[in-house]
């Protein structure tokens, strides 16, 4: 079974976005393996932008450390753009596990940028609750493909 973690900085507020990934989340369980991780959002204002950018990126970098032999994709709206056929083939020859992470508010630190390969779900900028239910129907649709599901026409 495909292990996928989802990294995200920062918690879903909404209840309508919660509802939306715990039903995701319910369709995925009997094909993937899923794991969801939230780390804390660093505040900021005008003055402390880059350094709460930067301190963000370091509890990605410290997860990610823990996890080496991982794929690792940035959601990331200049990321490569990927059809949901070209995702599901994409994830099925992956033989390791996959790690997604959704940066914050204020997005990845260059640094981040720089390490890791980028995907994008569109070049429109989403709200980060948003682009989690986003990924999370992809990722459900991802394995109907794979398995034949009539879900994607």
């Amino acid at each position: 079974m495909m292990k996928i973690t989802i990294v995200t900085i920062g918690r879903v507020k909404e209840k309508y976005f919660q509802a939306a990934s715990l039903e995701y989340l319910k369709r995925l369980r009997p094909y993937i393996k899923l794991e969801m991780l939230e780390l804390s959002a660093e505040p900021f204002g005008k003055s402390n932008r880059a350094a709460a950018k930067r301190t963000e990126a370091d509890k990605i970098i410290s997860y990610l450390a823990k996890h080496q032999e991982a794929q690792v994709f940035l959601l990331d709206e200049g990321g490569r753009e990927l059809t949901s056929e070209q995702l599901a083939r994409e994830l099925d020859r992956i033989q390791t596990e996959i790690i997604f992470v959704i940066g914050g508010a204020l997005g990845f630190d260059s640094g981040l940028l720089a390490k890791y390969q980028k995907i994008s779900l569109s070049k429109l900028t989403f709200l980060h609750e948003m682009a989690r239910v986003i990924l999370l129907e992809q990722l459900y649709r991802a394995a109907a493909i794979l398995r034949g599901k009539d879900y994607h026409y």
